[in-house]
């Protein structure tokens, strides 16, 4: 099992465009992709899921990944949030 701990920087936070790019990315690994915030999870490539986590602006959230492609697949979601802006 993989995981990262990203700080959002996007005043919007987590919403409808950026959730769209994360799951894109999730799907296409393997492995079993949550990220949480504040003890609650959410299936990577789920795309409701994620955005029912209210991910705000300045809020830390948890990717962890398990499976055999989880270093690819975390380091994946990190670039992607970076380049997103998030």
């Amino acid at each position: 099992m993989k995981s990262i701990t990203y700080q959002i920087t996007d005043r919007n936070g987590i919403h409808a465009r950026p959730a769209g790019i994360i799951v894109q990315c999730a799907k296409r690994f393997i492995s079993e992709i949550t990220v949480e915030k504040d003890g609650e999870s959410a299936d990577a490539k789920k795309l409701f899921a994620l955005m029912r986590l209210g991910v705000k602006f300045h809020d830390a959230v948890r990717v962890t990944a398990s499976g055999e492609d989880e270093e690819e697949a975390v380091q994946c979601l990190y670039n992607i949030m970076r380049e997103a802006g998030l």
